[in-house]
């Protein structure tokens, strides 16, 4: 009885073994895939190859993952180049995915050197954090290797979604949900702070828990329309607010921030809404 041959898995590279390349490298590689890591610092994780170098990690891969940092990144892709251009087998060249937080400028220009070097770019937003998630973490990706990075990281059980558009399309999406979570974190920050020192934290620490429950599609647009319909208003409330911080001896870092958005909106008039 002849038995079918094994299908070939894809070859991921994963460059950069920190927190969130350990945990991906090491679930793609336990989800079935081939995985090589390279980190100058970090040995690979159990069940990941180890590599000598960036190239030496891309060569034979289907899918280069950068995972360094967004300083690193640009010269991780260009140690990575002779092991790119050496992969390039025509049909299915190597794709190479930067997933580092950065900006879509960046992302283009990143996308700009391997298309040069004639290497597909994929543009990857990892937009939630990977420990507890590991390389199923909810993933958005942009740009012309986007198909072929999604096929690749869906064969190892990977969560991706495919944005049209060039490369930072996705960093875009990222880094403006930044603004709205890590600026609401610094808020709640420091309203907890502020409470702590005035001896009510339990109580506005519910208070809080109980409005995001509440927030429902309508409260962005509360909370829009309100700002600039009560701007003045409440450009006075967040400036009284700001000393009382003073007074507790709490930096009114988030709470000025606030008050002089307010007092723009006071002197602008609200921009249209594009939805019409």
């Amino acid at each position: 009885m002849n038995g079918g041959a094994a299908a070939v898995r894809p070859v991921v590279a994963v460059l950069g073994l920190g927190e969130a390349g350990s945990l991906i490298a090491a679930g793609l590689a336990e989800a079935g895939l081939r995985v090589r890591g390279y980190d100058p610092v970090v040995p690979a994780p159990a069940g990941v190859e180890s590599a000598r170098s960036d190239a030496d990690a891309c060569r034979g891969a289907a899918l280069v993952l950068s995972l360094t940092t967004a300083a690193a990144a640009d010269d991780a892709l260009r140690q990575s180049l002779p092991g790119l251009v050496a992969s390039d087998t025509g049909a299915n060249p190597v794709v190479y995915a930067d997933a580092n937080t950065a900006t879509a400028g960046a992302k283009v220009r990143l996308a700009e050197v391997a298309s040069t070097a004639g290497v597909p770019f994929a543009d990857i937003a990892i937009m939630a954090p990977v420990p507890g998630a590991g390389h199923r973490v909810p993933m958005l990706v942009s740009g012309p290797g986007a198909q072929r990075a999604s096929a690749v990281l869906a064969e190892g059980g990977a969560t991706i979604q495919v944005l049209e558009g060039p490369a930072g399309t996705a960093a875009t999406r990222k880094l403006l949900r930044s603004v709205f979570y890590k600026g609401m974190a610094a808020a709640v920050i420091e309203a907890l702070l502020a409470a702590r020192s005035a001896g009510c934290e339990d109580w506005l620490r519910e208070h809080i828990a109980a409005e995001l429950v509440a927030s429902d599609a309508s409260t962005v647009d509360r909370m829009e329309t309100g700002s600039y319909k009560h701007a003045l208003r409440r450009s006075h409330e967040m400036a009284a607010a700001a000393d009382l911080l003073g007074e507790l001896g709490i930096p009114p870092r988030v709470t000025e921030a606030s008050q002089l958005w307010l007092e723009q909106f006071t002197r602008a008039v609200r921009p249209p809404d594009p939805r019409g």
